[in-house]
């Protein structure tokens, strides 16, 4: 009976691992299990292998009849330009543990509130963005291959300073989050599968004894791989050996095995080859835009010149308008000043005039007076003549008289 259950979980997880890529992902409890998962181990990360690649976490999957068994944390490919991937978590919910699926979506939404590290502290994603059709790797917690990826920037202020804890679940007894606005926006969006990858990744691990917690003690020998199905690295970052993640070979699994490899090797390369096109498209069009900017910058800067001239056109025409108006107004004002000199010169004209003819007046009014005070004093002596004459017979008529009487003196006799 152990083995038909063992039988039936591996055809189920098979035929989850076989949907499209891009198919839209119900949000929910997938499987549950009656006991907590152990504690999340911690572990150094490998270098980002090529450009376009994302950071999946390592997490605790789970079998109905062995438990839960590690899944290594891998690079794997984006489906599209634009998504990130939001990790899978457990939540205690209804007495039992859940697991919620992981997804691919243009915003992390609510991952349970588990450090998982390499950008996921908790809340949100800081290990990098999308920029212009490409991903740009934050190596303030990122680990790259600077020889292979160049896109890169450095942003500290998203390391988690915070008291590190190993919670692999949500509930009592782990994180007690909750999802924030932003991740419940982030619940609601478009989300993608996880990939053929990234589900043969964790058929691989589902298939290795030795990632079992009941085998290794929640302590797996392989807890991190640079890419789906590439090298297997330990706790330290050093490369783990050959059998740490080599999936056990069994009746039930042998033919199922290889094939579920070659299909996630077969969908690699195709998301590898899309992810070059889209990264060749992305720089063409990086390229069209940087052309379209400078043609933008050399117009504006036309533009400006053109501006520049009229606007020195301007002030030109307006100086000589401003020295015309200057010559203008001194030229009035020379004129007023001519006008105000020749108005003071007839003023003082017309006053030396009216004072010349103020004294001539008083001059003739003078004459007047003096010839009628002469006619005055003339009438006067004639007046005083007539009556000398009226009184001259009398006086001569006396004299004559006077001289009868006295007798006539002697001659003189000349010497």
């Amino acid at each position: 009976m152990k083995r038909i259950a063992k039988i039936l979980m591996l055809v189920c997880t098979v035929a989850f691992a076989m949907p499209k890529a891009h198919a839209q992902v119900s949000l929910g409890v997938s499987i549950s299990a009656g006991i907590a998962p152990p504690a999340l181990p911690v572990y150094v990360q490998p270098a980002c292998p090529t450009a376009g690649y994302l950071w999946q976490p390592g997490y605790w999957a789970y079998d109905p009849t062995d438990g839960y068994y590690w899944v290594p944390g891998t690079w794997v490919p984006a489906p599209e330009v634009g998504v990130l991937w939001t990790p899978p978590y457990w939540g205690f919910e209804g007495g039992a543990y859940g697991f919620h699926v992981g997804y691919w979506g243009p915003h992390v939404g609510f991952y349970g509130g588990l450090n998982y590290g390499f950008g996921y502290g908790g809340i949100g994603f800081g290990g990098g963005m999308w920029a212009g059709g490409s991903f740009r790797y934050n190596t303030a917690v990122m680990n790259v291959n600077r020889t292979f990826v160049h896109n890169t920037y450095i942003d500290r202020t998203v390391i988690n300073n915070r008291t590190v804890n190993r919670y692999s679940f949500n509930g009592p007894g782990g994180s007690a989050a909750r999802p924030n606005e932003a991740e419940r926006a982030a619940m609601n969006e478009h989300h993608i599968s996880p990939t053929s990858a990234q589900m043969a990744h964790q058929e691989a691990a589902h298939n290795n004894r030795g990632q079992y917690a009941n085998v290794n003690h929640g302590r797996p020998a392989a807890l991190a791989m640079n890419k789906v199905g590439g090298r297997a690295y330990g706790a330290s970052g050093h490369v783990a050996s050959a059998r740490a993640f080599n999936p056990r070979a069994t009746a039930a699994n042998r033919g199922n095995i290889p094939k579920a490899q070659e299909n996630a090797r077969t969908q690699e390369a195709r998301q590898n080859t899309q992810a070059k096109a889209r990264q060749q498209t992305a720089r063409t069009q990086e390229a069209r835009q940087n052309t379209q900017t400078k043609a933008r910058q050399q117009t504006a800067r036309t533009q400006e010149a053109r501006q520049n001239t009229e606007a020195k056109a301007k002030q030109q025409t307006a100086r000589t308008q401003q020295a015309r108006q200057n010559t203008q107004a001194k030229a009035k004002e020379q004129t007023a000043r001519t006008q105000e000199a020749r108005q003071n010169t007839q003023a003082k004209a017309q006053q030396q005039r009216s004072q010349a003819a103020a004294q001539r007046s008083q001059q003739q009014t003078a004459q007047r007076a003096q010839a009628q005070r002469s006619r005055q004093q003339t009438a006067q002596r004639a007046q005083t003549q007539r009556a000398q004459v009226q009184r001259a017979p009398v006086q001569r008529a006396q004299p004559q008289r006077a001289q009868q009487a006295r007798p006539a003196a002697a001659p003189r006799k000349r010497q």
